[in-house]
């Protein structure tokens, strides 16, 4: 009878080692297509949907680990959960990207605009204090605080205006059209002090 016993425990042992190690080869490459897919995105993903990516890298890291101590039950467990994981951050990726890039076509034309205007609003300004500086006496509707304000926004738009046309070559237009919109806001503020016309 013990004999009996011993031997069916033995039989089952081997079935399951048998089974166990029938599982292992789709384990690994359940998991290896599963890294060669979010290789693929990574890059587009850690940009545009970096929270994402990071669920999805703990997914795979902890299944990693269960092929590690040869657990393939719950590595093809969840490794569907990991593929649907990768699909979404794909489409979150891709998505995130579209949004970035129509950002940047709007920038670009926005800074087309504003790289023609700006410089007129700037030498308006620069001739202005030009002359005012010649002069021997201020306008009444000009005291001398103001003009010295004026001075100084006025160095601040010429520093950004040079920032600002930096950074359209090296392709950043984004940040081009926020110092742009900077220079904009204080030239209104300049010319009021200034006492000249916005027309």
């Amino acid at each position: 009878m013990r004999k009996t016993t011993h031997w069916i425990v033995t039989l089952a042992a081997a079935a399951m080692l048998a089974a166990c190690a029938g599982q292992k080869e789709p384990a690994t490459q359940a998991i290896q297509k599963a890294e060669a897919a979010l290789a693929e995105v990574r890059a587009d993903a850690a940009q545009f949907a970096p929270d994402n990516l990071a669920g999805v890298e703990s997914t795979l890291a902890g299944l990693k680990d269960n092929l590690a101590k040869g657990d393939y039950k719950a590595v093809l467990a969840g490794v569907g959960g990991l593929t649907s994981g990768i699909a979404a951050l794909k489409d979150s990726a891709a998505a995130g990207k579209s949004a970035m890039e129509a950002a940047v076509a709007a920038a670009s034309a926005e800074w087309s605009n504003m790289s023609g205007d700006l410089p007129k609003m700037v030498e308006a300004i620069g001739s202005r204090i030009g002359t005012l500086s010649k002069s021997k006496k201020l306008p009444k509707n000009i005291d001398q605080a103001s003009f010295d304000s004026a001075k100084s926004g006025f160095e601040m738009m010429q520093s950004t205006w040079s920032e600002a046309t930096t950074a359209a070559a090296s392709g950043n237009v984004m940040d081009a059209v926020a110092k742009a919109k900077m220079i904009k806001d204080k030239g209104a503020e300049v010319m009021q002090m200034l006492n000249m016309s916005a027309g």
